[in-house]
């Protein structure tokens, strides 16, 4: 693990590296934002920290996180600063700034709240920051009840074969990044819960934990836009012989919600019919089709134009189910 930190005074930086090496970190460290910068463009995916002072010159503390930010998004930011104000906390905070320390700083304290903001940031990989902000709220909230929820479920066409012919790491690095990373952070961009990836499957819930009327409209926002960016991601990597076709499927209804397992593992999801249904029509999909259900439609039937599929009989399912390919935004 290494441990970047930035800061114009050579004993600052000398007295964080002595502190942060009793945690066996790995230091790197820069004086200024422009150096900074550099290091992580040269070394993003080994950098898994980086503390900067917030008063420098040149480019300030924020605006360099904002940066390394940008470089890569699962790095941990904190800002260190001796000018704590609530007005640069709150900068911070909007920014999407991890954490915030001050000078001058306890020894003891300063390790531990690097932990906690490593722990948090690695724990908004597997909880979704909708769920964690309500646990940091009321645990309370997170215990099972049944609510009205839209799932989507999306999943690459013939994945299998895709898989065959790829070494593992090239595999990983294609769906990794042209895939599971677009298509989770546009879910977070429309509220979503990012609940699971299953195999090569995503499965997002909009409407949990918190309702909201737009659930549906979201959910079916999100999956267009979904469409629209592997068309964009495929377009590039046609140049390499290879393509990423996705099929998606949304069912709106009532679900039992909240956290769920064993004393060893524990997470956020959903249970019910529509759960069931959006799976099923995820699995009907084509490649580059968003197949929705009757429920979903009646709520978003202003929004968009679609094509009637029919009525199936889905596996599982005791009654027929009306389902709808969606065409595009009206």
């Amino acid at each position: 693990m290494i441990v970047l930190i930035v800061d114009d005074e050579e004993g600052v930086r000398r007295s964080l590296r002595k502190v942060l090496e009793r945690d066996q970190y790995g230091i790197l460290a820069a004086e200024n934002g422009q150096e900074a910068i550099e290091i992580v463009r040269e070394n993003k995916r080994d950098i898994e920290t980086v503390i900067s002072d917030y008063k420098m010159p040149g480019l300030n503390g924020l605006e360099t996180l904002i940066e390394i930010g940008r470089l890569n998004p699962e790095i941990t930011r904190i800002i260190l600063t001796g000018y704590a104000t609530m007005e640069s906390a709150i900068e911070s905070v909007n920014a999407g700034i991890d954490g915030f320390l001050t000078k001058p700083f306890d020894n003891a304290e300063l390790r531990a709240k690097v932990k906690e903001y490593n722990i948090k940031k690695r724990l908004k990989q597997f909880v979704s920051e909708p769920v964690l902000n309500e646990l940091q709220r009321d645990v309370a909230d997170m215990y099972p009840k049944k609510q009205t929820i839209s799932v989507m479920f999306t999943d690459i066409r013939g994945f299998t074969g895709m898989a065959e012919g790829m070494n593992p790491r090239d595999l990983s690095e294609l769906i990794n990044h042209h895939y599971f990373s677009p298509l989770d952070q546009i879910i977070y961009d429309y509220r979503g819960t990012l609940d699971k990836h299953i195999g090569d499957g995503i499965m997002g819930i909009f409407g949990a934990p918190k309702a909201e009327a737009d659930d549906a409209e979201r959910a079916v926002l999100a999956a267009l836009k979904m469409r629209e960016e592997m068309a964009a991601i495929n377009a590039r990597l046609s140049q390499e012989g290879k393509k990423i076709g996705v099929g998606i499927g949304i069912s709106t209804g009532e679900a039992m919600v909240g956290i769920f397992g064993s004393a060893k593992k524990k997470e956020y999801t959903a249970f019910g019919l529509p759960v069931n249904v959006a799976s099923r029509l995820e699995h009907l999909a084509l490649e580059g089709q968003i197949l929705i259900c009757e429920r979903t439609y009646e709520l978003v039937r202003e929004l968009v134009t679609v094509e009637p599929m029919g009525s199936f009989a889905l596996k599982g399912m005791q009654r027929r189910v009306d389902i709808f390919n969606i065409i595009g935004i009206k």
